[in-house]
């Protein structure tokens, strides 16, 4: 029974090891700075809602665009908007989830900051494209 015991001891201490090897291989670290410049967490989560809120504009002026010119070539456009939308599908995934009251999740917390420059890079593009 010792013998059993402390092969159990070992199996557990070398699985809890691993987990935690991994998890800190994808995890911010603890000191608490999140995304690529290492903000603060309310620094990120206003730098955040601001790309959100940016590429919601970009969509919404797309959308406008195509409503009332239906005879200019938007192709550009239409692939930037397309290129914007796959950069920011965690973000607009995030803010899905929140606004329902569903639960988010760690792993869609790191997709959105390891996604957002790139989302937030896609929208400038969108931006000036529409020449703002």
């Amino acid at each position: 029974m010792t013998k059993w015991n402390a092969g159990l001891v070992g199996l557990s201490g070398l699985t809890l090891m691993s987990v935690m090897l991994i998890i800190s291989g994808c995890a911010t670290p603890l000191v608490g700075r999140y995304g690529e410049n290492g903000q603060t967490k309310e620094e990120f989560t206003r730098y955040v809602e601001g790309v959100f809120k940016l590429q919601n504009s970009m969509t919404s002026e797309i959308m406008a665009i195509l409503e009332t010119d239906s005879e200019n070539n938007h192709d550009d456009l239409l692939l930037a908007e397309q290129n914007m939308q796959q950069a920011c599908g965690p973000l607009n995934e995030y803010a899905s989830r929140e606004s329902e009251g569903l639960n988010i999740g760690f792993f869609l917390s790191r997709r959105v900051e390891k996604s957002a420059i790139d989302c937030e890079r896609a929208a400038q593009k969108v931006k000036a494209l529409l020449k703002h």
